[in-house]
């Protein structure tokens, strides 16, 4: 309908005497979020507008949710329900893959089909409305204000009036163009996907870029999945450069993984240089500090180690591990 009969349209009016606006708004709930409350009396509004629309996924879920309904009442005389609720399990993978196909249609020809293959299939000539290009490094990525605004502080500024950055028509009739400088557009591509379904495919090796633009555009969950990707390639080599890449973004998270990490293997890591180094840089960066403080690193890493101990057995492991970083702390000239 919108590409037909509603076309160009900024106002529609339904003036069918069947479409219940409650019924109508409950529909809208559930086409953005993936959940719907209604009340029981609109229930069967609800499943004439599901029929309609073909929402067939809905109103197999209103049918068996009704149905539930029906023979809780039975069991439990006298219980009245005035609310139907549906909402999909955790791991309910469609509202995310609805949301991705919006990401998919956003990607420049150029760029589709080099990622990964999507567990969707994406309709020929599907016409996402967007209403803002963004051009990345000579990629055009056609998009949508109200996602981007709405999971990105940086983003509403740069798109806000007082704002944004010069634009410039993508081409004749097309959505406005706004050129992000500083990132890729492989890069791009990974915070276009979180944007619009809260996740991306991340490797190791990409997440340190990403991580960095994810600061820059305020994407706290971007940065999230960083941090766990991250986490999945910890070993001696890495744990010191991922602690400190924790630090400098705050993942508390990733940060706590790496200390843990340290503790386990920290007999191994007193005779590396990158870790002396750490543990000198933050001895330095207590403010005003005596010589018996504390230092932050130090006590994470004891408070891995004593947390492990669960056995007699593993009292003499834990003891040797914290004898290997006091020596070290000895060797340096620290007492804390």
């Amino acid at each position: 309908m919108l590409d037909t009969k509603w076309k160009g349209k900024s106002v529609v009016v339904l003036r069918h005497p069947l479409i219940n606006p409650v019924a109508f708004g409950a529909l809208l709930q559930y086409l953005y979020t993936g959940r719907l409350d209604i009340g029981v009396e609109h229930v069967s509004d609800c499943e004439r507008l599901a029929k309609q629309c073909q929402l067939w996924d809905l109103l197999s879920d209103l049918e068996a949710k009704c149905e539930k309904v029906s023979e809780f009442v039975v069991s439990k005389p006298g219980t009245c329900v005035k609310v139907l609720t549906i909402e999909p399990p955790p791991a309910d993978p469609r509202l995310r893959e609805d949301m991705a196909l919006l990401a998919d249609c956003a990607l420049p020809p150029e760029l589709r089909g080099d990622l990964w293959e999507l567990p969707f299939p994406c309709p020929d000539g599907f016409n996402s409305c967007p209403d803002v290009c963004f051009r990345v490094a000579g990629c055009s990525f056609l998009c949508h204000k109200a996602f981007f605004c709405g999971r990105s502080d940086y983003f509403r500024a740069l798109l806000d009036d007082h704002f944004r950055e010069s634009e410039e028509p993508e081409t004749s009739g097309g959505p406005p163009a706004v050129t992000l400088h500083g990132i890729s557009p492989d890069i791009f591509t990974h915070v276009l996907y979180y944007v619009y379904s809260d996740h991306t495919e991340l490797s190791p090796e990409a997440a340190y870029d990403v991580l960095s633009i994810a600061d820059m555009y305020l994407l706290p969950g971007l940065k999230r999945l960083c941090g766990r990707s991250l986490a999945q390639v910890l070993d001696e080599d890495s744990v010191v450069g991922v602690w400190r890449v924790a630090k400098l973004f705050r993942l508390a998270r990733l940060e706590d993984q790496c200390t843990e990490y340290m503790a386990k293997v920290i007999e191994k890591l007193v005779e590396r240089e990158d870790f002396v180094e750490a543990v000198k840089e933050e001895a330095a960066a207590v403010a005003a500090r005596q010589e018996t403080d504390s230092i932050p690193l130090v006590d994470d890493i004891r408070f891995h180690v004593a947390s492990t101990v669960q056995t007699y057995s593993a009292i003499e492991e834990a003891q040797q591990r914290l004898r290997a970083l006091e020596d070290l702390l000895v060797s340096i000239g620290l007492d804390c």
